[in-house]
């Protein structure tokens, strides 16, 4: 069980409400579904209301630090069953870059490359205590397209298992170009804090709000406060 997963849940029954295309840049067909997920008909680009509301906020603040700038939303809300999906994907991935046939690995090893999954993807669960945070719909990946309508170049992809998913890999680089990617994560962690979301502690990328993972995070920060969640696990998107 991971820190964050401790933090109680109160849910507040908001409901799931489409990402407006008119006013994000969504990924088209969305990035999981490429690589053959079944989301059964449902769309990620769903958040909890209050969440989109303040994705908006966010969106408000790039405005006004880069005014041509625009969010890109990589994934949203993400069933259960599509985090096994990515779960099995990567495990395999990993297996097929080093030449290991799955079947043929100890449980030490099998073991060994899931730790290394689980860096970047939470454990697929469908207890209602520790719902993996996507399910929620309350957690978001994300990067930022320029004026030029070009990814912003953040060092790093969404969802790469490497070092360079910490938020932080540059932060010390007097490199210029580590020093420019740094700039860069700076701005989107800038605009997604104006909107009150917390980002994960290991992936630039991954934001959330009203989640067990914000909650946690807030407590580290405003321990007196004592933060509890207030959005589970999405059980029927309808």
């Amino acid at each position: 069980m991971k820190p964050y997963q401790t933090i109680p849940i109160i849910e507040c029954h908001e409901p799931l409400v489409p990402i407006p295309d008119d006013r994000f840049i969504l990924e088209n067909p969305p990035p999981y579904v490429k690589l053959g997920a079944d989301y059964q008909g449902k769309s990620p680009y769903y958040l909890r209301k209050e969440v989109l509301s303040r994705l908006l906020m966010a969106k408000t603040k790039l405005g006004e630090i880069k005014p041509h700038w625009h969010i890109k939303i990589f994934d949203a809300y993400r069933p259960v069953s599509v985090q096994q999906f990515m779960v099995d994907y990567t495990f395999t991935s990993i297996c097929n870059d080093r030449n290991l046939e799955a079947n043929m690995l100890t449980s030490w090893e099998k073991a060994s490359i899931y730790d290394e999954v689980y860096q970047i993807w939470a454990i697929p669960n469908d207890n209602p205590l520790t719902p993996p945070p996507h399910s929620t719909g309350s957690a978001i990946d994300l990067t930022l397209v320029d004026d030029n309508g070009i990814d912003v170049n953040m060092g790093g992809q969404i969802d790469e298992l490497s070092p360079r998913s910490n938020p932080d890999y540059y932060k010390n680089s007097t490199d210029s170009q580590d020093v420019v990617f740094h700039k860069n994560r700076e701005i989107l962690l800038e605009i997604m804090i104006y909107g009150g979301f917390r980002r994960h502690q290991g992936e630039w990328w991954h934001f959330s709000y009203g989640d067990q993972m914000w909650a946690w995070l807030q407590n580290l920060d405003h321990p007196s406060l004592n933060t509890i969640a207030k959005y589970g696990r999405i059980v029927d998107i309808n």
